[in-house]
């Protein structure tokens, strides 16, 4: 019986009721291993969190100021130096290779002369089937754009489906390790089991701490893109209108 004692005192004393790293430090191999993998996780993700924070704002502000500066612009060879300010902006490059593909047209039609040069008297009609090679520069820079925007992301997602599944996997093999305790002590009492539950179930709390920021964030974030893809196509659309009632030869 006293022998017992000790042991249910120190179970209570050393691992169930200490603290948090305790009970880290004191769990099994296998817990600690699912442990690491989940905080390597968690880093990396909020590496990725902060990231896309500063990536997305910038690429927001630098649109916006590029659209008013297009706006106020009257002859797109006026834009196209100014573009090369905004580096963050995604519409700027759809311009940029919008801009390039109707030179290469404009070139072609006149035989000299380069896109960066071409002022708007100067570029000469092209033929309606040039705006179809226009368009798919729109659309092919666009395309990059959202998956620049887009990269890393597929990491939040998967740290928000397998780390809880992760740490359920630590849990149950905490629990297994607190059950053949059990029978190597013979004995099932709240005091001998609770001390492995309790370590175990660290696992399963990291996994949704590591799972639910990831979840979050990846959603906000792939809303926000969308938003920036929709201004990249509507933006296409208005060059293609421009190229269109300009420079087309129908």
């Amino acid at each position: 019986m006293s022998g017992f004692l000790a042991v249910t005192a120190l179970d209570f004393g050393g691992n169930y009721g200490g603290s948090l790293l305790g009970m880290i430090l004191d769990a099994g191999g296998m817990v600690q291993f699912v442990l690491a993998l989940l905080l390597i996780f968690s880093v990396v993700s909020w590496a990725i969190i902060l990231m896309k924070y500063r990536v997305i704002r910038k690429t927001k502000k630098e649109n916006e100021q590029f659209l008013d500066l297009y706006m106020r612009s009257s002859k797109l060879s006026d834009i196209f130096p100014e573009s090369r300010k905004f580096r963050s902006s995604t519409l700027a490059e759809v311009f940029r290779a919008g801009y390039i593909e109707l030179g290469k047209l404009s070139k072609s039609s006149r035989g000299s002369g380069g896109a960066g040069d071409l002022a708007d008297g100067d570029i000469p009609s092209v033929e309606l089937v040039g705006v179809d090679n226009v368009e798919r520069a729109l659309n092919r820079a666009s395309g990059q754009e959202a998956s620049k925007l887009e990269s890393a992301l597929g990491f939040l997602a998967t740290t928000g489906s397998a780390s809880p599944f992760i740490g359920l996997f630590g849990t149950v093999w905490g629990i297994m390790n607190a059950f053949r305790g059990i029978g190597f002590r013979g004995s099932a009492t709240l005091a001998v089991v609770a001390p492995g539950i309790s370590e175990a179930l660290i696992a399963t709390a990291a996994g949704l701490a590591a799972a639910i920021p990831a979840v979050i964030f990846y959603n906000y974030y792939l809303s926000r893109i969308r938003l920036i893809t929709q201004e990249m196509d509507n933006f296409s659309s208005e060059f293609l209108n421009i190229v269109e009632r300009h420079y087309i030869r129908k």
